[in-house]
């Protein structure tokens, strides 16, 4: 029928995705995705109308779910344990696969420097640092119990800072794991972080 795809669009975001994670945006081409998809480049263009569209549709749907699981590991009521079960999700994000497959928003930061590319792998950020935020000052603030009492005079820096520091934490470590692929060591990197911040 005409104006309906013929394709089913799940496989294609899915297969898309592995794409864009193993080559890097700007290294994958149009002929790159129809070749991992099996829909030509024709049908993709008319779809979505190129390579930065797709990839923003592809990459909003990733963050979506990253951020999800994101909010989850930060449900702990000790801002302590929320915050190492983050960075425990984000290591665990980056170091899957052999090899390990990277941190896609990371690498996309650094090379995509296209307007909508570059608003979407923002909006990921912002949404993480909201997140992280909002647990900080949830448990800084939610009761007077003893464990409130003791998470208000640990946090060395006001929360909005504080998440503004665990995000960038976030993308250091993905350096890292590039580097030195050792996923003992970003654990351990990370936990001096939440040490500084909740002393």
């Amino acid at each position: 029928m005409a104006g309906v795809r013929q394709f089913d669009e799940g496989a294609l975001v899915e297969q898309a995705l592995g794409v864009f994670w193993e080559k890097g945006y700007r290294a994958t081409s149009m002929l790159d995705l129809a070749a991992a998809t099996g829909v030509q480049r024709g049908s993709l263009y008319h779809a979505y109308g190129g390579k930065e569209q797709l990839f923003t549709k592809i990459f909003s749907q990733f963050a979506a779910e990253f951020l999800a699981g994101a909010e989850r590991a930060l449900e702990a009521d000790d801002p302590r344990q929320a915050l190492t079960d983050l960075f425990d999700y984000c290591i665990a994000s980056i170091t899957t696969g052999t090899p390990s497959r990277g941190c896609l928003s990371t690498r996309t930061a650094v090379e995509a420097a296209e307007p909508q590319v570059d608003a979407a792998v923002q909006a990921m950020l912002d949404g993480l640092e909201e997140r992280v935020a909002t647990m900080l000052t949830r448990t800084a603030s939610a009761s007077s119990s003893a464990r409130s009492a003791r998470a208000r005079s640990a946090l060395s820096v006001p929360p909005r800072d504080a998440a503004r520091l665990v995000v960038a934490m976030t993308r250091g470590l993905a350096v890292l794991e590039r580097v030195y692929g050792d996923p003992a060591r970003l654990r351990e990197t990370a936990a001096t972080l939440v040490t500084a911040l909740l002393r």
